[in-house]
């Protein structure tokens, strides 16, 4: 494998890494363990950690599908291997 090519990779999975670490504080942190310090505001009339729990982490995961979208298309174009 060239260097080009494991630059690449090594990016890719920088950016993944990233966005799971983010997703598994969302869903894990918040939804879990801070979920009674949370739990003492409310969203839409529930508490804060319970959102979470059940649907902030849903929402954080697909919001990061479009960042890794977003990410992979300019990292494609920086290495000149995107769809033309």
């Amino acid at each position: 494998m060239n260097a080009s090519k494991q630059l690449y990779w090594k990016k890719n999975l920088s950016y993944l890494s990233i966005l799971l670490l983010i997703w598994f504080i969302v869903s894990f942190g918040a939804g879990i363990l801070f979920a009674d310090f949370l739990n003492q505001f409310k969203l839409a009339g529930f508490p804060l950690g319970f959102w979470f729990a059940q649907q902030g982490s849903i929402y954080v995961f697909v919001v990061l599908i479009f960042v890794y979208v977003f990410l992979m298309n300019r990292l494609d174009k920086a290495f000149d291997v995107d769809e033309k």
